[in-house]
């Protein structure tokens, strides 16, 4: 069985725009330039026909795919789709205690120390396993040729690392933005990716605020 899958992250929300953790647990809806980015990629990508809408359990995923259910398109939620829980650090403003604890966390994750997690949050190996799930699911499904796929920024730089057998620990080589795009083949149980971040959709958001 051979599927394309389109990979998106969701648009922005004021807490992006202000550099706020939010994992999980902070269910924030997208502002005025991450409604325009999703129109962007609407606007871009809605010939492409897509069988089905994979999408996380929080909101801005859900309005970020918004002008394809317009369409018609059918969206299935998936809890494995959602952000990593970042725990105590979730909805926090950046402090410099904030900061340091992150960059020591994520830098523990560049070091291949995989099982380590902010208190009461997630893992990245935590995260894994909950990703291999929905991404089991999606792939079973029968008479789904074309899906996209609309998730969260550290999230879906997880799923590509163990999607393309690249170390958990090197997901930060993945870059990622708003609404960017990566494109994946699946065929004999094997992933490639095919469209490696791409923002061709932004262009004219980008120029106009230049």
């Amino acid at each position: 069985m051979k599927k394309t899958i389109y990979f998106i992250r969701h648009g922005q929300t004021d807490l992006n725009l202000r550099g706020i953790v939010q994992g999980r647990g902070v269910n924030s809806p997208l502002n005025t330039n991450g409604i325009q980015q999703a129109q962007a990629f609407f606007e871009a990508y809605k010939a492409v026909a897509f069988d089905k809408i994979y999408a996380s359990t929080l909101l801005r995923t859900h309005q970020t795919v918004a002008p394809f259910l317009a369409q018609g398109l059918e969206m299935v939620e998936l809890e494995g789709l959602d952000e990593i829980s970042w725990g105590i650090y979730e909805g926090q403003e950046q402090t410099e205690e904030i900061l340091k604890g992150f960059e020591q966390v994520v830098g523990s994750w560049r070091n291949n120390d995989l099982d380590l997690a902010i208190p009461n949050g997630e893992s990245p190996n935590t995260l894994v396993r909950r990703q291999k799930e929905a991404i089991a699911h999606i792939v079973s499904q029968e008479n789904e040729e074309t899906v996209l796929v609309c998730m969260h920024g550290r999230a879906l730089r997880i799923m590509l690392c163990h999607l393309t057998e690249v170390p958990v620990c090197k997901m930060d080589d993945f870059p990622h933005t708003n609404t960017a795009l990566y494109v994946l083949d699946y065929e004999d149980d094997k992933f490639t990716i095919v469209d490696y971040y791409n923002t061709k959709h932004l262009e004219n958001l980008l120029n106009e605020k230049d």
